[in-house]
């Protein structure tokens, strides 16, 4: 049995109608996850919640106050924390920040969480931002693609990231990586690795050398040269950094820094086969680059190490490392991964890197999810080395707040059921206000014929409701008009009469199929407007090949 929430309803939709003039279903309910309201029971509390958000919203000030006084025990008592991004270490006058994804696919919500912050923090210090494409060869399970290339960029463009140009690319710096790894070679600090995996693990277990390691330079160089030729079979060679055998973390234990890889390179083919691995990468060009800053998860930590281990050998200045712990978003369904998506996108099981089940930044933009509210969310996560959980909610409350008050409404009726209705009144057209709080106002045609819900009809059968700004009805066998009158002890519903084909895509890859208002055929590609009790969408064009109107949903 669900807990009542009756209480806590009641107190957060007066607080908020007290501070913005009225209060939301949606805003309500997201406040509730911190009483333990569960995902799944949000069904069970939500009629109660539209019961009291409408009657909050038709209280006189005054009245809403003096309720507000004997709720307001019901509140979590608020914690007074530091706003804004909190001081980096070392801060200097030139600060350089880098962001360096790995082009498996478009950036969605959660690693972008990361590189919003090196961004953010980059702004506070007026720093310099460096856009390094992180495309050292990719595996068979982590694959580059060509496309990624282009939505790296457009995701950091919405989100209005400032960064240098041109965008550094990794795969135009093999050279670099190669002359570098020959000065380890040289200094007997790195060596050529023939060694089985077998082997090898079974070495670095029992905190043993391999026989390859023991060979002088000058036999690792030759051996180096011949990882480049034809005849070097992947898997053959790898170059291996000599650390501490006994060093306490057996995967810290001579890591492996080059190996032979013929996989295709979407950007430069085949042009090489002896690939750097990422933590070598990350060292040439944080130092060479002048990275002063770097913020990154905390899954890292080894690559940081070993980052701080061949520095130390150059005896180059170190870039500070800032760790944060995962972010894990409650409310969406299914892990965010690049590499999971980019397999339902080839396989065509999504309909692109735009399909609402990526999650990705491109997806959010065209569900109507603002730049200006990303960026908010990820400022108020902050710096954290604790794995935190945070409710997508919270980034639709932010974004609801952007967008309420600005967002024309409409009528759009969800599979809809054909009302007629007998004694029709003489009522052709009815004004009703674009917005509540603005004064434009729009005309609404009307016919004898109305539609409403399958739900409304369902739930309302044989009860009188109010046609919303229009007038009663009843929802008998036969549908009977029974007065003007704005009663408030009647269910107001949503209708639409002149209607025209609407689909809106809903968050899980499904379209919602109904009838909107046909003033939406004025509406602009790209546009945000809020269909009243069902959630704001986003505009994207008519279907070409249906002629329906298309809306992305955005949230409640």
């Amino acid at each position: 049995m669900v807990k009542s929430f009756t209480d806590e309803i009641y107190a957060y939709a007066l607080e908020n109608a007290l501070e913005h003039g009225k209060t939301m279903p949606g805003v309500v309910m997201s406040k509730l996850f911190r009483h333990g309201l569960k995902k799944e029971h949000i069904k069970d509390v939500m009629s109660e919640i539209n019961k009291i958000v409408e009657e909050v919203n038709s209280m006189p000030e005054n009245d809403r106050i003096k309720l507000f006084n004997n709720y307001k025990k019901f509140l979590p008592e608020k914690v007074i924390e530091e706003k804004g991004l909190k001081d980096l270490p070392n801060i200097s006058k030139k600060m350089i920040f880098r962001l360096a994804p790995f082009p498996s696919g478009s950036l969605h919500i959660g690693n972008t969480k990361t590189y919003l912050l090196n961004a953010l923090y980059a702004e506070k210090y007026k720093a310099k931002t460096l856009l390094i494409i992180d495309d050292t060869i990719g595996s068979d399970e982590k694959a580059l693609i060509l496309d990624a290339y282009k939505l790296i960029p457009e995701a950091f463009d919405y989100l209005k990231v400032k960064y240098s140009k041109p965008i550094i690319y990794k795969s135009d710096r093999l050279n670099i990586y190669y002359k570098y790894a020959e000065e380890l070679i040289k200094k007997n600090k790195a060596y050529v690795c023939s060694c089985p995996q077998e082997v090898l693990r079974e070495n670095r277990a029992n905190k043993k050398e391999c026989a390859c390691r023991l060979l002088k330079s000058a036999d690792n160089l030759k051996r180096w040269k011949n990882m480049f030729n034809l005849d070097a079979k992947q898997g053959s060679y790898v170059l291996r950094i000599k650390t501490d055998m006994n060093h306490p973390n057996p995967a810290f234990r001579d890591r492996v820094l080059f190996r032979i890889s013929d996989r295709e390179h979407p950007r430069v083919g085949k042009k090489y086969r002896v690939w750097p691995l990422l933590e070598f990468s990350w060292a040439v060009d944080d130092y060479l680059l002048g990275v002063t800053h770097a913020i990154r998860g905390k899954e890292l930590m080894i690559e940081g190490d070993m980052q701080n281990y061949i520095w130390n050998i150059f005896k180059w200045k170190k870039t500070n490392f800032i760790y944060t712990g995962l972010v894990k978003l409650d409310g969406i369904s299914g892990k965010l991964s690049k590499s999971k998506s980019q397999k339902e996108v080839l396989r065509g099981e999504y309909s692109g890197w735009d399909d609402p089940r990526t999650w990705s930044v491109q997806s959010l933009e065209k569900r109507g999810i603002l730049a200006e509210s990303l960026r908010e969310f990820v400022e108020n996560i902050g710096l954290n080395q604790k794995d935190v959980i945070v409710p997508v909610d919270d980034l639709y409350a932010i974004n609801r707040r952007k967008l309420d008050g600005e967002a024309n409404r409409y009528f759009f009726v969800e599979n809809p059921v054909e009302l007629r209705i007998d004694n029709f009144p003489n009522v052709k057209e009815i004004k009703i206000k674009f917005h509540p709080e603005k004064p434009k106002t729009k005309t609404v045609k009307i016919n004898k014929t109305i539609f409403i819900s399958n739900k409304d009809f369902n739930d309302f059968k044989d009860k009188e409701i109010r046609l919303m700004h229009l007038f009663n009805i009843k929802l008998n066998k036969k549908v009977k008009f029974t007065s003007n009158e704005n009663n408030p002890n009647f269910r107001k519903v949503h209708w639409v009469s002149e209607g025209v084909k609407t689909k809106v895509m809903m968050p899980n890859g499904i379209y919602v199929n109904g009838l909107a208002e046909s003033n939406i055929e004025k509406l602009k590609k790209g546009e945000i407007i809020q269909f009243e009790r069902f959630g704001f969408c986003k505009y994207q064009g008519k279907d070409r090949f249906t002629g329906n109107y298309e809306f992305w949903y955005t949230h409640d």
